[in-house]
């Protein structure tokens, strides 16, 4: 026993001296946090905007209720209509995402963000568009690498277009106004050398790119990503990111912050796909999306802590019963850092075990249910926030084998917990029994 606990203190003291220091500064990166934050900050209202006329115009008929089927029915002659706010929406995904990674980056270096975001906004546009005259080129063509398909493009310009305006600003190189003229004017004048010179560069590279291959470059990238898109739609990307994710948690680093940063263009990318084959009456082709995790992996917050939660309310220990009392409505909205940080699980190899384990084990049923086609494969983003069941249901269309699903993955997780938990329980017990001693 003695050397079991002298075996556990010697990996967390390596786990807290080696590790931990390099995945904090991953983890504080300023480039992935501004990617992080333009996607959930500036992409999320657009795309569930864009959800809600997607369900409009594809309601659940697989229900097989009259009302649901009359309505699917009567919109047929205007689906195109109704799909118009999807396609703008889902369609300039990666122009969000442009704005927001130079608006996110702009505003840690004390740069105009408005401005900064804006010139991304343009610069990633020239990108997207065929090099040559543009009078010829249909709006529709280029809406794809606006959206989905242009995710990559879109994260490299709002970096460099951060970089070049923060290089011209602290070196002075910008036009300056004598004083005395209005502010907004000044911010037009400071603005135009980083503009030009952006925009110069976005179109250079998109001219280059379209005279070698007759493609825009996000097309470019896209096929030289291929076989990377492909892999992160697979049961091992899947697996290895919960992993990640749960042992980042479990040194208490936001773990779904951490790879989502880098994970996020690609589980978009496969969303996108999803959205655009639904609306085609196509099959959809991704699993590993954003929902794939937050809607039928993190139940109750990460680490399927839902079940764990339960077991605290009704547990012996007097400080797991007043954890589960405070958990206990976080966790309905998928909020679980009083079970993380008070249980505690972070820094505990007990409950680190199961914390890790549990979600594995969802990861691979939820693929495995996806891929056979059992459950609707996930279609729509939601918030975090929106509770268990409610939230499988909507994010796959409306499929009630989805709720199913999630229950499954609530007992399984529930059952790899529970005999960790009464482990973690009859300490506790034994340590409050000595106190009142």
């Amino acid at each position: 026993m003695d050397g079991d606990r002298l075996n556990n203190n010697r990996f967390m003291k390596w786990m807290e001296e080696s590790l931990m220091p390099v995945l904090a500064n991953i983890a504080q990166n300023v480039y992935l946090q501004a990617i992080r934050d333009a996607f959930s900050s500036f992409a999320l209202p657009v795309i569930l905007t864009g959800a809600i006329f997607l369900i409009i115009a594809n309601p659940p008929t697989g229900l097989n209720w009259g009302p649901i089927n009359a309505w699917a029915n009567a919109i047929k002659p205007i689906m195109g209509q109704i799909m118009i706010p999807f396609n703008l929406t889902f369609g300039v995904m990666a122009l969000m995402v442009a704005f927001g990674t130079a608006y996110s980056l702009a505003a840690r270096w004390d740069q105009d963000e408005a401005i900064t975001g804006l010139i991304s906004m343009l610069a990633f546009l020239i990108t997207s568009f065929p090099a040559e005259d543009i009078t010829k080129v249909s709006f529709g063509d280029a809406l794809n690498y606006l959206g989905g398909q242009g995710l990559f493009i879109a994260i490299i310009v709002g970096i460099v277009t951060a970089i070049v305006v923060r290089f011209f600003n602290q070196r002075g190189l910008v036009i300056k106004m004598p004083e005395g003229v209005p502010p907004y004017v000044v911010r037009s004048f400071m603005a135009l050398v980083p503009m030009f010179v952006m925009i110069v560069l976005a179109w250079s590279a998109e001219w280059i790119v379209w005279a070698n291959y007759h493609i825009t470059l996000p097309q470019l990238v896209i096929d030289l990503f291929k076989p990377l898109v492909s892999a992160s739609n697979s049961y091992p990307a899947a697996l290895a990111e919960i992993i990640l994710m749960m042992l980042l948690w479990s040194l208490g680093i936001h773990g779904m912050n951490v790879v989502s940063s880098i994970a996020y263009p690609f589980w978009m990318n496969q969303l996108a796909a999803n959205a655009q084959a639904a609306a085609a009456g196509q099959p959809l082709p991704g699993i590993v999306t954003e929902p794939f995790f937050h809607v039928f992996t993190h139940l109750g917050g990460s680490g399927t802590t839902w079940p764990l939660v339960i077991m605290f309310l009704l547990s012996a220990s007097a400080q797991l019963k007043a954890i589960g009392r405070a958990a206990f409505v976080p966790a309905i909205f998928n909020i679980n850092e009083p079970v993380i940080f008070g249980a505690p699980i972070v820094l505990n190899p007990i409950l680190m075990i199961p914390f890790m384990v549990a979600p594995a084990v969802v990861v691979t049923i939820n693929y495995i249910a996806f891929a056979a086609n059992i459950v609707a494969r996930p279609l729509l983003q939601l918030p975090f926030t929106v509770p268990v069941f409610f939230s499988g249901f909507i994010s796959s269309g409306g499929d009630w084998k989805a709720i199913v699903l999630q229950l499954v993955d609530l007992l399984v997780a529930g059952l790899i917990y529970y005999p960790f938990f009464k482990m973690y329980e009859a300490q506790l017990l034994k340590t409050e029994k000595a106190t009142k001693q």
